[in-house]
């Protein structure tokens, strides 16, 4: 099946190399470009795109500001695509707001072309493209100056098992399917099925949303081993 992608970049240079580098790929599909993030949105809209490559930093509308109303369409609009976003920085506030909005997750600019191409793939099939050391740096920049824990959200852990509480935690500590699995001497498969579990019960989209739930219910802090 065809990806359909869009890129939304206020630089004519990237989107039209990131066009040139996706379009040559068998099942990747370039149906539309914005340079501002309003635009982006309208895009979005019109071609109904699988995956939009959203730039963190434009003029208009920020990639923020434009990914919130790409994933919270207003009534009637049901076509809710992932949106991937893009930075030139490793660490960044909006990308962890975005994140929170329900991005699912975010790639540098200056990442290899392969890199690219592969986080296009990863996110197209409903998998969250937060890597491991990426993960850790996020959360100990950023998650200790956020608010205290809330309270509906440490409630929602209640429903949890005590196996899927113990992934959850491991995924906010930055392990990766694998990692987890050799932790708690599991099958990977088995793995993805608690973390199945896990977004189901929680009513998260991915991974990348995981995390953030993770910390802001309190069941982790930032620092702790």
């Amino acid at each position: 099946m065809t990806i359909r992608v869009i890129i939304v970049d206020d630089q004519a240079m990237v989107r039209a190399g990131f066009a040139a580098l996706l379009s040559a790929q068998a099942d990747i599909d370039v149906v539309g470009e914005a340079a501002d993030g309003r635009a982006g949105v309208a895009v979005a809209r019109s071609t109904r795109p699988d995956v939009v490559l959203m730039d963190v930093r434009m003029p208009e509308m920020d990639g923020l500001a434009a990914a919130r109303e790409v994933l919270s369409p207003p009534p009637g609009v049901v076509h809710r695509p992932r949106v991937l976003m893009l930075t030139t920085f490793d660490v960044d506030d909006y990308v962890y707001e975005a994140l929170r909005a329900g991005a699912s997750g975010f790639l540098l600019k200056d990442a290899p072309p392969a890199d690219l191409i592969a986080a296009v793939r990863i996110v197209a099939a409903g998998e969250a493209l937060l890597a491991p050391s990426v993960t850790r740096r996020l959360i100990a920049d950023f998650a200790a100056s956020r608010p205290a824990p809330r309270r509906d959200r440490s409630l929602r852990l209640n429903g949890l098992t005590p196996r899927e509480t113990e992934v959850l935690e491991l995924i906010a500590r930055g392990l990766s399917n694998q990692e987890i699995a050799g932790r708690l001497v599991l099958a990977e498969q088995t793995v993805k099925t608690h973390i199945g579990r896990v977004l189901a019960k929680l009513d998260l989209r991915d991974r990348a949303q995981a995390v953030v739930f993770a910390y802001e219910s309190g069941l982790v802090t930032p620092g702790e081993v």
